[in-house]
């Protein structure tokens, strides 16, 4: 250990040669750095979190949403606890936040597209939140473990839905339910657009400055590319007071994000379009092979055989064959 502190010494002048190059090159890209910080700013396109996300990690965002959602007035923040499973990720999604009043579990979830599959997905992340609380306690005990009652909500804000509010439940994916669900989870969807739960948005400033931000990039999207729409935007709030102080202290985050959501928005978009014609181009060819099965069974009561149906209708002699077995 010695000689290796003596080694180290011995090399000082060389060292100090090194890092006289080393600050000229710091200084290099320092000035460069200066000279690129006007310039117009891009995006990381993989970037995984969300400005609603973003926001309502502060404590006081939070706890105004809360507040303004449940109609209730609390002041202290730290009465507020902040449990999201940051390692929990389910088809690619994190939960954005979990917290804890009084004897209460909230998770808040933004969507910029409707799913109704959240009541599954918040089932999954309900079960990881519950997993924590009860980690050191046994569930083989004689005595009843306490967990905090769940609530589930969505702020949408995305442009397929219209209403102000919509509840989902557990119970509808379930295939062939006969009677009362034995599991049910209810989530509730609030459209946070602009023109919707204008009470709720009167109470929280913050979210109802988040609908605007969202508003303008989509109106700026309109007119010219993604990148520049988002910067305008951003630029247009801070001069505006709207998320200025936010925007200001984050703008290159914000920027990154916005571009990410709104690219992924529009790539969900794009495939649920792929998905709904793929899906009605297979719907016809169903309902063309249906009528084919229909009328080849009725031509077969008329006696016609089955190669004589299978060329009327180009069908092959063996499915038609097949169709006649089952209509017996």
């Amino acid at each position: 250990m010695v000689k290796e502190k003596r080694t180290a010494r011995s090399r000082t002048p060389a060292k100090t040669g090194g890092r006289s190059m080393a600050k000229r090159r710091n200084r290099k890209i320092s000035a460069k750095k200066n000279r690129n910080a006007g310039k117009h700013l891009t995006a990381n396109r993989k970037y995984k979190d969300t400005v609603f996300r973003m926001l309502f990690t502060d404590r006081k965002n939070l706890l105004s949403l809360y507040n303004a959602v449940n109609g209730s007035h609390y002041e202290d923040a730290d009465a507020l606890e902040i449990v999201t499973l940051e390692n929990a990720v389910y088809m690619g999604m994190k939960n954005d936040l979990a917290f804890i009043v009084d004897t209460g579990l909230f998770l808040y979830e933004h969507q910029s597209t409707y799913n109704p599959n959240m009541p599954l997905r918040d089932l999954f992340y309900i079960s990881g939140e519950y997993q924590k609380f009860v980690d050191n306690r046994s569930l083989y005990s004689s005595s009843l473990q306490k967990i905090p009652a769940p609530n589930f909500i969505v702020f949408y804000n995305g442009t397929e839905k219209k209403e102000d509010s919509w509840g989902n439940y557990l119970s509808e994916s379930y295939e062939n339910l006969t009677g009362a669900p034995n599991l049910e989870l209810k989530v509730i969807t609030l459209n946070i657009n602009e023109g919707h739960n204008c009470r709720l948005m009167e109470q929280c400033r913050i979210l109802k400055e988040y609908a605007q931000y969202v508003a303008k990039v989509r109106e700026y999207a309109g007119n010219t590319d993604l990148d520049t729409a988002v910067e305008q935007a951003v630029n247009d709030c801070i001069q505006n007071g709207i998320l200025a102080e936010f925007l200001r202290k984050n703008k290159s985050e914000v920027i990154a994000m916005s571009i990410f959501e709104y690219d992924k928005e529009e790539e969900e978009r794009k495939l649920r379009k792929a998905e709904y014609e793929a899906g009605r181009e297979e719907g016809i060819k169903e309902g063309e092979l249906q009528k084919a099965r229909k009328t080849a069974i009725m031509l077969n009561q008329m006696n016609f055989p089955a190669k004589k149906i299978a060329e009327v209708l180009q069908v092959k002699e063996d499915v038609i064959e097949e169709w006649i077995r089952e209509s017996l």
